[in-house]
């Protein structure tokens, strides 16, 4: 437990010195004996915790300390409980809905209302969502230049996860294009065989959100139903925006997952 007790006293010592700490430092400040302090510094750094400069010799935070740090920070963007406009769309509707906001250059789930039907899907909240396989992330980019969007394509690996996936630079922003005329997006059987998505941009001053209808792609086979939808989510968009501004986050109780191939039905069966 001493050991246990000593090395996060390391970690949080080296996390509040912008500077980075050397060795003496540690066993002087902790009162830790040097031998001691080196042991425990090489542990930390053997799995990546700390990392030492070769020149100076000292210690920073490592990518898993940062990496804890991160989704920290991140969870906080999670809704314990949806939204009131979106638990109203998700009833209207009977689908799942769920609501996406660009977090630190990913696009994260940050809050879900369940369907009533029989037959539903979820999504994993504080999941990420992938840019090229997701109408929920296309639409969060709608206000993006076409370079700034190649950029952030080149740096992401376009998975096939179905055989419709776009795995082209181009068929993603095509939609895009589309997103900017219509004013929505839709995804069928992209990330998920038998699931299709409809999703709404939501402009807000503080961050860049999207409202999300998923359903078995059955049921939004048709233009006139996924036009219907599309309107129907329009009008929670705009009831959505109007309450982000006013009501602030309810803190969460846990994180989520990533969200990759993970729109399920109610049985929790992969989609």
């Amino acid at each position: 437990m001493q050991a246990l007790i000593r090395a996060l006293r390391i970690l949080r010592e080296v996390g509040q010195a912008n500077a980075g700490v050397n060795l003496q430092e540690i066993s002087d400040r902790l009162d830790i004996p040097l031998a001691s302090a080196y042991r425990m510094l090489s542990t930390l750094l053997d799995e990546g915790f700390l990392v030492r400069s070769p020149t100076t010799k000292r210690y920073f935070a490592g990518p898993r300390a940062l990496t804890l740090s991160n989704r920290a920070v991140r969870t906080r963007h999670l809704y314990q409980v949806p939204p009131g406009a979106l638990a109203r769309a998700a009833m209207a509707t009977g689908e799942t809905v769920f609501l996406t906001e660009y977090v630190e250059h990913t696009a994260m789930c940050v809050a879900i209302a369940s369907g009533r039907r029989h037959l539903r899907l979820s999504a994993q909240l504080g999941g990420e969502l992938p840019w090229h396989a997701a109408a929920a992330a296309r639409v969060l980019l709608t206000d993006r230049a076409d370079a700034e969007i190649r950029e952030l394509l080149s740096r992401t690996t376009l998975e096939p996860f179905t055989a419709r996936t776009p795995t082209e630079p181009e068929q993603v922003l095509a939609s895009i294009h589309q997103v900017r005329l219509r004013g929505f997006d839709t995804c069928e059987d992209e990330l998920d065989d038998g699931v299709s998505t409809i999703s709404i941009p939501i402009r807000y001053s503080s961050g860049r959100y999207s409202l999300t209808l998923a359903a078995p792609t059955q049921r939004l086979r048709t233009a006139s139903v996924r036009q219907t939808t599309a309107r129907a989510l329009m009008t929670a968009a705009r009831e959505l925006q109007a309450e982000l501004a006013r009501s602030p986050k309810t803190p969460p109780s846990t994180g989520g997952r990533p969200l990759q191939n993970s729109i399920r039905n109610s049985s929790g069966a992969d989609r």
